[in-house]
Formats: C-alpha cells, structure tokens, sequence
C-alpha cells in the first residue's frame, strides 16, 4: 500500500507518496523513476517520501514550500523524529541511492554523498500536517509494471525524437545541395561566363 498527499501549495499541485512499511519502501527503491526526489529523516528511521519531478525539472526547481510539506510529512512519520525539534530531513534524487547486499529491507545509502541534500525542521507544524492529511489517499499500485511502462515510453519518445532529427538532418542536406546547384547554374548563366560560351562556339564553327 502507498499513501498519497498533495502539496497544494504550489499551483498546479504536487503529489508526495511514501510507502505503507519497510517492503513497500524496499519496492519504491527498486522500482522508483529517475524523476523522484527521496526525503528521510537524517540519521533516524522514518517513512521513505518521495516527490515525483516534471520532465525537466530538477532538484533545484524544488519551491521551498514543497520542501518544508515533504520534510513535515517524513518527520510526523517517524517514531523518534515526531517527537524531536530541530531534525535534519536529507533529501536526493532517486538515482543517487545505493543499495548493497546485507542491507536490511528498507535501508539505503549513496553513491555520491555531495549529491544529497538538507533540510533543518525546528518543529512540526500541525497545520501543515492536517492540510496534508486531509488529501491523503490510499492505493496499490504495481511499482515494477509502472516503471517498465514509464522506460518503454520514454525509448519511444527517443526512437521518435531520433526519426525526426534524421528527418531534418536529410532536409537540410537536400537544400544545400539545391542551394549548390542553383548557385552553379547563376555562375554559368552571368554575361561574362555566356560570353565565353559564345566565343569558344563561333572558333569552332570559323575552324
């Protein structure tokens, strides 16, 4: 099971979703897009929340307001850091987490520690929480089927953008050559050059 929040802080809004338990948070890492941005709890257990980026966008395009919704909901979802002040929710893209053998389900790391994040919560905000609270839904979705169908588009998309580069590549390659081709008949039509013609004709017919 996945939990479903929306962040209407922004318009449109974004959807953060986190996992039901350690299982679901272990498929969420298996199967997670390139697009998703990861927040926990630093150095504390607490659900695993993601945030699922727009084609494009990067971590940096994250607005500030979207972050402090995605750093309340991972810290009201941990046993310790709910009742903690002052926490640090650590946060990076999909892509930079690690998962090694001998880790137990639902634990991670990083490739690249440079490529992760921090965000300093002085304290849970109620308001946000229930404003969040209020859009939550639940649902199961099939992580390893949506994964596939999201990287069988995206190989079309390539394959299509692939096809009209070639396209365009032949196009420009035929109007150069017609451009090539309409400058060598204007040099041999000038005066000067059809002058030549005419002389090099009448030599041959006075001989």
């Amino acid at each position: 099971m996945v939990f479903y929040f929306k962040s209407e802080v922004v318009t449109p809004p974004v959807t953060l979703f986190m996992g039901l338990d350690k299982y679901e948070n272990e498929d969420l890492i298996k199967w997670g897009w390139p697009e998703d941005v990861w927040f926990h709890v630093d150095k504390l257990s607490s659900a695993h929340v993601y945030l699922r980026l727009n084609t494009g966008q990067t971590i940096e395009d994250i607005p500030s307001s979207v972050l402090e919704d995605a750093a309340q909901l991972v810290k009201a979802n941990s046993i310790m850091g709910n009742k903690m002040n002052d926490i640090e929710v650590v946060y990076t893209m999909w892509s930079n987490l690690k998962k090694t053998q001998g880790m137990e389900v639902g634990q991670v790391g990083f490739h690249q520690d440079k490529e992760v994040k921090k965000i300093k919560v002085a304290k849970r905000i109620n308001e946000i929480m229930n404003r969040l609270n209020k859009t939550k839904k639940e649902e199961h979705p099939d992580f390893r089927s949506e994964r596939e169908k999201r990287d069988r588009l995206e190989r079309e998309d390539k394959k299509k953008l692939l096809r009209q580069q070639k396209e365009k590549e032949k196009d420009e390659m035929k109007q150069k050559q017609e451009e090539a081709e309409l400058r060598s008949y204007t040099s041999l039509m000038k005066p000067e050059n059809m002058d030549k013609y005419d002389q090099n004709n009448d030599s041959d017919e006075f001989m």
